[in-house]
């Protein structure tokens, strides 16, 4: 297992936590191979502030808390921040509503990260399934995986032709190859975060759950926005 994985799993087994932070998350994701938007965790508004300026705008502010999983119900997610005095008032916003919100919450930090454009939106997912083992899931972002659940599956280890082929059985597929004026989806970057995606459930047996939502899918390249992992009750 690779150094920072360890560690970052080790402290969350011995601290009792399910779920990773999303920093460590994240994280995780960037040592596999799975392009992630730049950012950092700050501990004051002064240092928020700071990071963002260092960034660049927009930004988007996250609570960083293991008390809460579902940040944007609390009021804890910020998103579109132009400029700095944006982005202190953002904080101070978040702070407020989880004290209303959630007030026993522990505040870790606020996750300061890159906003990136917006395009369209895929999902990928992992499981660690009983009978099959680790699989891995991809589907398009918004009303076709909720709705829809035009979703397709796959058995890791994913070769590069395997994930290209998971890429092709969705229902929507033709909307990742460009429609209205929308450039079409680097097909190949998504491929190479479902074989990375698919190389970490194997070689990361503590995860047992893995959900990347929303991935940006671009004409050149793709990000992973939003990360979240739970480790197995296995090894608590």
């Amino acid at each position: 297992m690779k150094t920072s994985t360890n560690i970052i799993i080790k402290k969350a087994l011995e601290q009792k936590r399910r779920f990773l932070l999303e920093p460590d998350a994240k994280k995780l994701c960037s040592e596999w191979g799975i392009p992630i938007p730049t950012f950092e965790v700050s501990k004051t508004r002064k240092e928020t502030a700071e990071i963002a300026d260092k960034i660049g705008y927009p930004i988007v502010l996250k609570v960083v808390s293991p008390d809460i999983l579902h940040k944007t119900e609390v009021g804890g997610v910020l998103t579109s921040l132009n400029n700095r005095i944006e982005v202190e008032q953002a904080y101070d916003l978040i702070v407020r509503n989880v004290e209303s919100n959630k007030p026993q919450s522990r505040i870790e930090g606020i996750l300061v990260q890159k906003m990136m454009p917006n395009s369209i939106e895929v999902i990928v997912g992992g499981l660690r399934d009983e009978q099959f083992g680790p699989t891995v899931m991809f589907g398009l972002g918004g009303i076709f995986t909720e709705i829809f659940k035009d979703v397709a599956f796959g058995l890791a280890p994913l070769a590069h032709s395997e994930a290209m082929e998971m890429l092709d059985k969705i229902k929507a597929r033709r909307l990742l190859k460009g429609y209205r004026g929308v450039p079409p989806a680097d097909l190949g970057a998504l491929a190479d975060i479902l074989v990375n995606t698919s190389t970490m459930m194997i070689e990361v047996p503590e995860i047992d759950e893995l959900d990347l939502n929303p991935i940006l899918a671009y004409e050149k390249g793709a990000y992973a926005v939003d990360s979240r992992i739970a480790l197995s009750s296995r090894f608590s």
